[in-house]
């Protein structure tokens, strides 16, 4: 176990890189669904080669983020509406695991790094930040740095799985969804409970967030 959950960061590959640019775009639409995926005109906008590119597409594919077809090409996966209700089974399942151990593993260093993202978590949903794209972004930073604290990679990378393909679906009916600075600031209480170590209260209020996205997807679908 290292001394930080984000120890490490400083190792990525250019395939690492390459594959968060990627994942990025399309979970938050900026790849549309069904938009063809073309690795050499992405690594040109990355500045990255071809070779680390095409890795992060494979990894892509693998969850369900991208599709190849022979002799069509690559493309972003359609978003399944139908797929909600397996995700959130995975997710409530899961979800209140990593709020416990994050509680029960975070390091100093953690917990003053999951602090900074509190007082950001604050201003930020407070404010409405940029927009919607923006306040999407600091709930995904609030997940990964949640799953990060977990010490767990498998875990971590089942999660973040799960949790993209969860923010795809909320990114198709965002301009649907009221409060969506109040669904992120949710993340507030989530995020102390594991600073002040305490696992069965960040399990719950886990358990609680999963459930309720669920529920205002499916109150206006």
């Amino acid at each position: 176990m290292t001394s930080s959950a984000v120890a490490g960061q400083g190792d990525q590959t250019l395939a690492d890189r390459a594959y968060q640019a990627i994942s990025e775009r399309l979970v938050t639409l900026g790849i549309r669904p069904g938009e063809p995926v073309n690795d050499e005109r992405i690594a040109a906008e990355l500045g990255f080669g071809r070779t680390p590119v095409r890795e992060a597409l494979k990894r892509l594919e693998t969850e369900r983020l991208i599709v190849a077809y022979p002799r069509r090409g690559t493309f972003a996966t359609e978003v399944q509406i139908a797929d909600l209700g397996h995700i959130s089974e995975v997710r409530q399942q899961l979800e209140p695991l990593a709020a416990s151990l994050a509680a029960e593993r975070a390091t100093e260093r953690d917990r003053a790094g999951l602090g900074e993202l509190l007082t950001r978590l604050d201003s930020e949903s407070q404010a409405g930040a940029g927009g919607g794209a923006d306040l999407i972004r600091l709930d995904m930073a609030v997940h990964r740095a949640l799953y990060a604290t977990t010490y767990n990679p498998y875990l971590q990378d089942t999660l973040i799985r799960y949790d993209n393909l969860a923010t795809r679906i909320w990114c198709l009916f965002i301009d649907r969804l009221p409060g969506l600075a109040g669904h992120v600031r949710e993340h507030g209480p989530l995020l102390r409970a594991v600073i002040d170590g305490d696992p069965q209260k960040a399990a719950a209020l886990a358990a609680g967030h999963v459930e309720g996205f669920e529920a205002a997807i499916r109150g206006i679908i």
